[in-house]
């Protein structure tokens, strides 16, 4: 996960300013706000471990002979499927709570709890692909290549919620002219 954490601290290093001027009134002086994003930081932080040890999984399930030479120091497969589980156990109901206090944030700063935000609606998306795969596990005992996969639609969702929404549309949560 390493190499992952530092391409994103790359791309926030080049792409992202550092100091946002003039900063618009709903983001100043806001303790919500600052609680809504870390939660949200922490959510995809987790769901990040999920997407690196479903990938483990799908390189080790693909490649057996693999298993037993370069990637014999990988946990097996089970653990890497259990790792994966976990982590969504573990960030899902943090995306839950970061969604939820975005939106009561966001009844103080503009009067509306949800506003159709394309990055509300991007996470509100996030949430039923990880809602699914909890569905998918727990109730259909999906495990396996079936839920690793999920779990790479999931990340790809986190991706596009936190990077494609900034730079590619523009809603609410565009602050710095990205």
């Amino acid at each position: 996960m390493l190499p992952g954490a530092a391409a994103v601290m790359a791309a926030a290093l080049l792409f992202f300013p550092s100091d946002v001027k003039p900063l618009v009134p709903a983001l100043q002086a806001n303790r919500i706000l600052g609680i809504h994003v870390t939660t949200m930081v922490m959510a995809y932080s987790a769901l990040s471990v999920s997407f690196g040890a479903a990938v483990l999984y799908l390189v080790r399930s693909a490649r057996p002979a693999l298993a037993e030479g370069r990637f014999a120091r990988l946990p097996d497969a089970a653990t890497l499927d259990e790792i994966a589980y976990w982590s969504v156990l573990v960030g899902f109901p943090l995306l839950t709570l970061g969604i939820a206090l975005g939106a009561y944030w966001a009844n103080s700063a503009w009067g509306r709890y949800w506003g159709w935000d394309p990055k509300e609606t991007s996470a509100l998306l996030t949430w039923f692909v990880y809602a699914g795969y909890l569905h998918a596990r727990g109730l259909r005992g999906w495990e396996g290549k079936r839920a690793a996969w999920l779990l790479v639609a999931g990340f790809l969702a986190v991706l596009f919620t936190y990077f494609a929404v900034n730079f590619l549309i523009s809603g609410l949560h565009s602050y710095s002219g990205v």
